[in-house]
């Protein structure tokens, strides 16, 4: 028995004598099946092939696979007034990278923004002591691999302290989740948004996507309904999704103005109002 793991989508599945015969997350139209197939590995087997790179990243401790590995994302260490955050997760596992988180103080909680990057979640909090994982009820019917460790919550925020916070983007799945975190780790604060919105190339703007590999834009109703749960929220710096993809500086400004461009792509400017009124 072992746990298999999709190798493209990085997803661990429940323990099994044999891997499934398909990858539900795949087979959704917001990702894809390998152009070779559906394919699986195993915790062992990436471990004989990757190693985790710990390193900073725009001022936060990243997490992720070396070389890359599926979506490749990297998760981050947030040490807030909260406790010890680890935002998103990846498939790998390592004694050597545990062993550094705890060093730093360990991990309080795991809070991941969609199934894209559940991974090895379970794992995880496994490894760091049984530590509680926060998944938005809204995408239970995600979770490949049930654990006691999963407390899923309802809403459009959970409050996790004075400066912390979830909150329910919704637009790529029904539960994407940003991490607002008010006062870090600069003084200006930062969003944390997984997929919900996208940190793209010129690190200058955000996009809004229902399906990022395949191409399928975001509603406008709700793009325009994220904007209503970010509004009056601060933050200088926006994290994306994978190395580098960062804002640093003025990402208030940047968030709303693509916003503003979007919605004026999508040709729904005029009809903002009414748009609202239907979210």
């Amino acid at each position: 028995m072992h746990h298999p793991i999709c190798a493209t989508c990085g997803t661990q599945f429940a323990a099994a004598a044999a891997a499934p015969a398909r990858c539900p997350i795949c087979e959704d139209e917001r990702q894809y099946v390998g152009w070779q197939g559906q394919r699986w590995t195993t915790m062992a087997e990436l471990a004989s092939s990757h190693t985790l790179r710990l390193e900073d990243d725009g001022g936060v401790l990243g997490i992720g696979l070396a070389p890359g590995f599926a979506i490749d994302q990297r998760a981050m260490w947030l040490p807030t007034d909260a406790g010890n955050i680890l935002w998103e997760c990846v498939s790998l596992v390592t004694d050597e990278a545990v062993a550094a988180l705890k060093a730093r103080g360990g991990v309080d909680l795991i809070a991941i923004s969609h199934p894209h990057f559940y991974a090895s979640m379970v794992d995880w909090s496994e490894a760091l002591g049984g530590v509680p994982i926060l998944l938005h009820e809204a995408d239970r019917e995600w979770v490949m691999r049930p654990s006691s460790r999963i407390r899923f919550w309802q809403g459009d925020e959970l409050r996790l302290s004075e400066s912390v916070a979830l909150l329910r983007c919704g637009g790529h799945f029904a539960g994407s989740t940003a991490l607002h975190w008010q006062r870090g780790p600069r003084p200006g604060g930062a969003l944390f948004p997984g997929d919900a919105l996208q940190v793209v190339a010129d690190r200058r703007h955000v996009s809004f996507m229902y399906s990022y590999p395949n191409l399928v834009p975001m509603k406008a109703a709700d793009v325009v309904r994220m904007r209503q749960v970010l509004e009056g929220r601060s933050f200088d710096d926006v994290f994306g999704y994978t190395w580098g993809r960062n804002i640093r500086g003025e990402g208030r400004a940047a968030v709303d103005g693509s916003f503003d461009r979007y919605l004026r792509a999508m040709g729904v400017e005029a009809d903002e109002s009414t748009l609202q009124e239907n979210c």
